[in-house]
């Protein structure tokens, strides 16, 4: 397994928001983290990189025991995290953007993402190369986001909310850039509240509840079963 969780507990001040939280992401999989607003989904994320420590338990990246490694070492050991909203330089182009993520984050690797690998995987940005990432659309800043993580050529890829706030068209054109990926080989742990993108895109899927691991399975079986489409208020 390149990602283990065992037994975490995650608070926000006294809050408690992982409870016991255990999980498991396989090298190449595509896993989905799944429930309503305050499930706990972004917390995982921030457990993981590091943001927001676990109190307790474990967070295993690769075998070694991360869960009180700075944010910046988790980033280089090889996992990129993309946030929801719209984090990118709005001061830089396109171009900048990309280019300063490649100095930053390059990971020498021979078979490393370039950044003209990313714009060939990325057309659109290649048209939009010199302008300032402050007048791009959502589902633009969305394909720099991405565009800025791959360049560290990351082991494993954590996706927040990717789908937020995109038009159906561009959510379209993110499911698209997830196959691509997931051909690739590239493990890739995403948080959704749309829920059948995210199925339609992984292998398996965890769903929360209150800080809490409530189902877990193929994401076909989650995707059909009944009771899972209302706890998710899926019709």
């Amino acid at each position: 397994m390149i990602l283990e969780l065992d037994g975490v507990d995650t608070y926000y001040g006294a809050s408690h928001i992982l409870q016991g939280l255990s999980l498991r992401v396989a090298a190449g999989e595509a896993v989905a983290l799944l429930g309503r607003n305050g499930a706990g989904k972004t917390t995982t994320m921030r457990t993981i990189t590091g943001l927001t420590p676990a109190r307790r338990g474990s967070v295993l990246f690769d075998g070694a025991d991360i869960s009180a490694v700075p944010t910046h070492r988790i980033a280089r050991a090889g996992v990129a995290y993309v946030a929801s909203g719209r984090r990118v330089f709005g001061s830089l182009t396109v171009a900048q953007n990309l280019e300063l993520a490649a100095r930053t984050l390059g990971s020498g690797r021979a078979d490393g993402w370039t950044v003209g690998q990313i714009l060939d995987t990325f057309p659109k940005l290649r048209e939009l190369a010199d302008r300032r990432a402050e007048f791009l659309s959502g589902g633009e800043q969305q394909m720099v986001k991405l565009g800025r993580a791959l360049l560290g050529s990351p082991r494993l890829l954590l996706l927040d909310e990717p789908t937020e706030g995109l038009s159906p068209a561009v959510v379209g054109d993110l499911g698209r850039w997830l196959e691509l990926l997931r051909a690739q080989g590239t493990t890739i742990l995403l948080t959704e509240q749309n829920a059948l993108f995210a199925l339609a895109h992984s292998d398996r899927g965890y769903v929360l509840e209150k800080g809490r691991v409530t189902h877990t399975d193929t994401a076909e079986a989650l995707r059909d079963s009944a009771e899972i489409r209302a706890s998710l208020g899926v019709g």
